[in-house]
Order: C-alpha cells, then sequence, then structure tokens
C-alpha cells in the first residue's frame, strides 16, 4: 500500500450541490448531538431543554407533518430531550448552508407545525449570524414575547465555537464522544461543508468605504444600511472565533436600548458611519482588566483596538506608570499608552518604547498622578471585501487586530488590588495599653445581670 487515507465517520467527498451539503450538515449535527452530552447540553440547554447529564437526546430528520392548509410540511428534523418523568423538550429544526438565506414563510408554517403538536420550539442554523442574544436575524417571524413556542437561532459559527469550547478547552470525559466530536468539528470546518464563517462585507462595501472617505454618505441609503448590519454580524463572528480560541464565552457590549431594538443599534451604526467615517463596538471578555474597544476609520484606513482600566490609586504618580510599564514589558512598542488624571478628558499620550525611555512624559505640566490609561493598538485596514488569494480581506484584517491585541496586550493585564491593611505588632498595642502596678488588682466590672444593692443617701 503506497497512500494511506484515514476514515472519517463524516465525508466531505461526494457533497455536489448545496441541497446534499444541507442535508449532510443536518445529519451530522443531529446525530452527534444525541451521542455527545455535554456537547448536547451546551447547545440545547439555554433554549429549555434538560440540563441533566443523563438525559436522553433523540434526533431525526425530514420529519413529515400535516398543515392546517390541508397539505404536508418537512422540516429538517427534530429533537426530543427527555429526563425521567418530566415533559420532554422537543423542537422542529430549520438547517440552510452556504449562502442560503432563512424564509420567514417556511420558518412560519414549522411554527404552525409546532403550536399545533404542542412542541416547545423552533430551532433554525444557517450561516446568518443573529444581531444580539435572543434576536432571530430573519424578520417576518410570528413569534411574539408571550408565544408558548418560541423560535431560537443558531449561526453555524456559534454552534462551531461551543463543539471547539467543548472538546479543547472543557474536554469530554469519555473517549468516544470526544473522538465523534472532534470528527464534527473537522467537517464543519471543511469548506465543502457549507457551515461558512462570516468572511465578505457584501456587494455594497466599495462604494460605502469610497463615500466614507468622500463624506458623501447618505444615511438612508440602502448600500449604508447593510454595510451596518454586516458591521453588526462581523462583531458578532470576531466575538465567537476569539472565544473559540481562548475557550470562554466572549459577548458583545450593547447598550440597553439597543438589546431589545435592533432598529436602533443598526441605526447608531449608520449614524457613526454617514457622521464620521468610522465603524465601531465593544467586546467583553471574561476576567479581563477591561472591555476590548474596536474603532474602524475608513477615511484614514485604520483599525484602532484599545482597552481602558483604572490606575493604581494608593501609589504615587510615577509609581503608578512604572505599575503600567511593567505590565507592558513584553508588548509591542508601537502601542500607545494614554494617561489621564482625575476628571480630566485630556490626557498625556506617548508611545510604549518612548514612555520606556521616559515615564515622566505620561505625567501632565501639574505633576496630577493618572487615574486612568488607555493602551491602544493601530493597525492598516484592508480595503476589499473579502480576502483575494493570499491577499486578506476587510473582515480578516479586523478580526487578526483583534486576535493580535488579546494575545499581545489584554491577556497579561491584571487590575491593581490594594494591599489588605497591616496588623499592628503586639509590641505597639501593649505600649499603647493603661500600665497597673503589679500588686494592685483590677476590680471586676459591675454585674449588668443584677442591679446595685447600694441604697442612695437620703437627700434633706
Amino acid at each position: 500500500m503506497t497512500s494511506w487515507k484515514r476514515a472519517r465517520i463524516i465525508p466531505v467527498q461526494g457533497i455536489a450541490k448545496a441541497s446534499e451539503a444541507e442535508q449532510r450538515a443536518t445529519s451530522a449535527t443531529l446525530a452527534v448531538l444525541s451521542i455527545v452530552r455535554p456537547f448536547s447540553k451546551t447547545v440545547l440547554s439555554p433554549y429549555g431543554a434538560s440540563r441533566a447529564d443523563r438525559a436522553l437526546v433523540e434526533t431525526f430528520v425530514e420529519v413529515t407533518f400535516k398543515s392546517s392548509t390541508g397539505g404536508t410540511v418537512r422540516p429538517d428534523g427534530l429533537i426530543r430531550v427527555s429526563y425521567g418523568k418530566q415533559e420532554p423538550w422537543t423542537a422542529l429544526v430549520e438547517v440552510k448552508t452556504g449562502t442560503s438565506a432563512l424564509d420567514a414563510d417556511q420558518v412560519n408554517a414549522y411554527w404552525d407545525v409546532a403550536r399545533a403538536e404542542g412542541f416547545d420550539a423552533v430551532l433554525t442554523i444557517s450561516n446568518e449570524i443573529a444581531p444580539s442574544p435572543g434576536v432571530h436575524p430573519t424578520d417576518g417571524l410570528k413569534q411574539r414575547v408571550n408565544s408558548k413556542v418560541k423560535i431560537h437561532h443558531l449561526s453555524w459559527t456559534r454552534l462551531l465555537t461551543a463543539a471547539v469550547i467543548e472538546k479543547s478547552h472543557r474536554g469530554v470525559d469519555d473517549p468516544e464522544q470526544d473522538w465523534i466530536l472532534g470528527e464534527l468539528i473537522r467537517y464543519l470546518e471543511h469548506d465543502a461543508s457549507g457551515a461558512m464563517g462570516f468572511d465578505d462585507m457584501g456587494a455594497s462595501w466599495s462604494d460605502v468605504h469610497r463615500g466614507a472617505r468622500n463624506g458623501t454618505l447618505n444615511a438612508r441609503s440602502d448600500d449604508v444600511l447593510e454595510i451596518a448590519q454586516r458591521w453588526d454580524q462581523l462583531l458578532g463572528f470576531v466575538s465567537l472565533r476569539l472565544g473559540a480560541d481562548i475557550g470562554e464565552d466572549v459577548t458583545e457590549v450593547l447598550p440597553r436600548a439597543q438589546q431589545q431594538d435592533q432598529r436602533l443599534r443598526t441605526k447608531a451604526f449608520v449614524d457613526s458611519l454617514c457622521d464620521d467615517g468610522v465603524l465601531e463596538g465593544t467586546l467583553r471578555v471574561p476576567n479581563t482588566i477591561g472591555d476590548l474597544d474596536v474603532e474602524v476609520d475608513l477615511k484614514a484606513r485604520q483599525i484602532a483596538v484599545s482597552v481602558s482600566f483604572d490606575a493604581p490609586a494608593d501609589k504615587s504618580a510615577k509609581a503608578r506608570i512604572s505599575w503600567l510599564l511593567r505590565q507592558l514589558r513584553d508588548a509591542p512598542d508601537l502601542l500607545v499608552v494614554d494617561a489621564y488624571p482625575k476628571n480630566s478628558r485630556d490626557g498625556e499620550a506617548a508611545s510604549l518604547h518612548v514612555a520606556k525611555e521616559d515615564p515622566s512624559l505620561l505625567i501632565d505640566e501639574s505633576g496630577r498622578p493618572p487615574h486612568r490609561f488607555r493602551v491602544t493598538a493601530r493597525s492598516e485596514m484592508a480595503q476589499s471585501r473579502r480576502r483575494r488569494g493570499q491577499r486578506p480581506g476587510f473582515v480578516e484584517s479586523v478580526r487578526d487586530a483583534i486576535a493580535s491585541f488579546y494575545g499581545d496586550v489584554l491577556q497579561d493585564l491584571t487590575a491593581y488590588q490594594e494591599k489588605a491593611p497591616k496588623l499592628m505588632p503586639m509590641a505597639t498595642v501593649e505600649a499603647d495599653l493603661p500600665s497597673v502596678p503589679l500588686n494592685e488588682s483590677i476590680p471586676p466590672p459591675p454585674s449588668r445581670s443584677s442591679p446595685s444593692t447600694e441604697l442612695p443617701e437620703p437627700q434633706p
């Protein structure tokens, strides 16, 4: 035998068209959910399925139901999770791969079936990324806030991220289940699977990029609206990929008003793009010193990634700067450090290389100590909408900038904690106590349990 090819439980060979990719991705994913319990618990329990380790997960493909109009509907799959005497949690599944988008009428038809059958949910899986948790990327769905049957969405990127975190960071105890989960990861990461990551800013990118540089963007333009929505999806995508790399749930930070109203969030991106030519967002990584801010300046063709955090409050100005520089000793010299005194919006700035040579440059003329620091990395923005050969596209340049900043800076920064108060030495405590002669006894304190028996002196 001159060549060796490892046998695969989920082969990618033979996928000739989109429908075959969809069927194979559906069957493979549902089968692994039924076998690898840690994976299915991570994916399904947020939607109401049992969290019990020994729950039974059953999955089916191409299930058929009668519709209310007299015809038939055939969702791509069905998931049923049961445990003990509890009522099973059941969801219909609709899957899209490649560039295929979910259809509102189709999802609504499955929602009607789920409601008629007494099921709990409809779960959609596609390459579309929800703008925020709990918000579906498809407009025109019947579901309401108080609907008994819920419609949930999983992007292939989120599903793949959950699989990677479970296998590579948390670990699957059963070796066979661990191998099977690895086979699903290998399959979904292959280009032929149709489970694509977010890699394209769309056909409107060049025109919007040019308009931002010229200052000619119109907030009512459909092209601007599309890029604002794609930027929101990109933030969700890089959050998931960074989370998969570090094994933690990285989330996008949203203002409270925008969490439930996607239109407000899109409008904020549109206004920033038209007014300043800037796209921005904030990511939160657990247990880091501060949130990670991303700003893309289309006019300057630059990406800025930064973090802000408080300086030590119990140190002198020089000691606060030394504390920061020690933590950045292995960071790139081109980083920019800003130091802000208390209640000041204007601070002192210097590159890390210069600040290491002369830390006093980060102290203002009045000598006020820094109250807050900001560390920023800047890089060139790729201009093309997607990768061209070996040249990265805009999406890759943003993702690389965030990953580099996290690896070079954020993961090494630790918030300062003041030292615990010291216990006073015993010798000092004894010196502060009143002295009593050795031959003099200390009278006991009066008892509080009984009143004094001594009568008061009579008054004349």
